[in-house]
Order: structure tokens, then C-alpha cells, then sequence
């Protein structure tokens, strides 16, 4: 795919892959993805840092290549020591970016460590590190699946702005409306930091389909029907999904988003026929 000029900016997310083959797939999908010439790839981080190790390999292996890497970073079940030792190890690899997360406790982990919210740890990387990260936090357009309360949700969020994040990347979604719904709102609030869609290109819909249901992510009644109507039709789910998520894409950048980050699940077909639609 040669080089591509699209509208706003784009990122990338991928997993730390689990082996040797897998890691060199992923230099590909890298290489593949550069095409469109990314702001950066960001990498994320298991419950309670379990992959540690090979998320820092995966940003070095990223870096090498000339890109900017940010790895995901979470508190929860993480002590100040151990996360100064982390921080210390990025910047030593000149790493000046980060995803800030609260982060979920490894199963049958009951201590939550030091930290219990993103905000705490936002704050930390300030003051242990300085003013020179730039620090990305969650967002949640449809709110957090584990928050009951729509207001409450929006107060953490801007909590974690106030705790000096750089700007936010949103949960997938597939409703546009939800997302322009929460900027406005927290742009009442006073946070004036960038927020970017996080979108998920339709690789298998049952497992997105899954996803959603997990994290509380609507999935439109008739964008369903018609996935679930294509059976194992995957051509047509296919095609019909990047119809769907470039339509997506088309209405955010018209709306204002600044940029958009791709959950891309380590593959590259999918995100870069996307890019290259709305170049187009």
C-alpha cells in the first residue's frame, strides 16, 4: 500500500505477542501500518502487569523501527516501586509516552496494591517524572461498565485530566452520537484536552459481539441482525463491517475528531482498507 494522506491523524494498539513467530508477524503488521505514517503504536499491559516484559519488549521492538511506541501502563495491584522501577525502565529507552490505566487485578489477586484509580496514577508519573510524558487515559463514551452512575463516571474522567493527562482515547464504540454526547459534556466540565475515538475494525463479529457485551457497548439493533443473517458468510461480514466502521470514521472526523486510534487485534488489512477509504 503505498503512502496514504488522510484526514487526522491515526494510531494503533496492538497485544504483546506470546511468541518468537508472533513477534515477527507483528514487525510486519508494523511495517504494513507505517504506510499511513501513524502518530504512534501503542502497546497494552495484562491485569496487574503480567506482561510486563513483553509489552517493554514489543515497544523496543517498535521503537527499533523508528516509530513511537507508547506502552499501556496500569495501577492496580502495582506498588510505587514497582512503578517508578517501570517508568525508570522507559525512560531509559527514551520513551516519553504512555497509556495511564487503573487496570484490572490478575484473577484470584485480591489486593489492590497502592493505586485504586487512574487519577493516582496519573499524578504519580507528574511528579516522579516531570512535565515531558504525554499521557493518554481512558474514556468511556457509553460510561464504564462497572460505574452505575453516568455523572460519577464523567467526574473520574475529569479527575484524571485534572491529575495532568495530556488527552484521552476512547473505548470502542459503534454509536457516534454516544461519543459527541460525552465530549460536549465534559468539555461543560472544563477539560479541553484531545479525545480520540477508539475504533475497532470488524475482524470476526462474534468475538466483537462478545467483547461488547463484556465491557456494555451497543452494538445497533440492525448492524446486529444483519452480521447475525451472514452466518459464517465471513466475505460478507467483511465487507459489511468496514462499510460500517468507515461510515463510523467518516461521521467522527466530519464531527471533529481529532484523530482516530485503531484496536487493531495485531492484524493490519482491516485498519489500513479503512485509512485508505477515507483518503479517498
Amino acid at each position: 500500500m503505498s503512502t496514504v494522506n488522510l484526514p487526522v491523524p491515526v494510531s494503533f494498539e496492538f497485544f504483546p505477542p506470546n511468541t518468537p513467530v508472533g513477534s515477527d508477524k507483528l514487525k510486519t503488521v508494523v511495517a504494513e501500518l507505517a504506510a499511513v505514517r501513524p502518530e504512534f503504536f501503542s502497546v497494552t499491559y495484562g491485569a496487574g502487569g503480567s506482561t510486563r516484559d513483553k509489552t517493554l519488549a514489543t515497544v523496543k521492538d517498535i521503537a527499533a523501527m523508528g516509530h513511537e511506541a507508547a506502552p499501556h501502563l496500569s495501577c492496580v495491584g502495582s506498588t510505587r516501586e514497582g512503578l517508578a522501577e517501570i517508568l525508570a525502565t522507559y525512560r531509559a529507552q527514551g520513551i516519553r509516552r504512555l497509556v495511564a490505566l487503573r487496570g484490572d487485578l490478575p484473577s484470584g489477586v485480591a489486593l489492590p496494591g497502592e493505586f485504586r484509580y487512574a487519577a493516582e496514577l496519573v499524578a504519580f508519573v507528574r511528579e516522579t517524572q516531570g512535565p515531558d510524558w504525554h499521557i493518554e487515559v481512558a474514556a468511556y463514551p457509553e460510561y464504564h461498565p462497572q460505574q452505575r452512575y453516568a455523572k460519577k463516571d464523567l467526574e473520574h474522567f475529569v479527575a484524571k485530566v485534572k491529575a495532568g493527562a495530556s488527552g484521552a482515547i476512547t473505548q470502542f464504540f459503534f454509536n457516534a452520537d454516544a461519543y459527541f454526547h460525552f465530549v460536549d459534556a465534559v468539555r461543560a466540565m472544563g477539560v479541553d484536552v484531545p479525545i480520540v475515538p477508539g475504533i475497532m475494525p470488524i475482524h470476526n463479529y462474534a468475538r466483537i459481539a462478545q467483547f461488547a457485551a463484556r465491557d456494555g457497548i451497543e452494538i445497533p439493533r440492525w448492524t446486529a441482525l444483519k452480521m447475525e443473517g451472514f452466518l459464517d458468510d465471513a466475505t460478507s461480514v467483511r465487507a459489511f463491517g468496514l462499510d460500517v466502521v468507515t461510515q463510523l470514521c467518516r461521521r467522527l472526523v466530519d464531527g471533529g475528531a481529532p484523530s482516530l486510534h485503531f484496536y487493531t487485534l495485531n492484524q493490519s488489512a482491516l485498519s489500513l482498507e479503512i485509512c485508505r477509504r477515507l483518503a479517498g
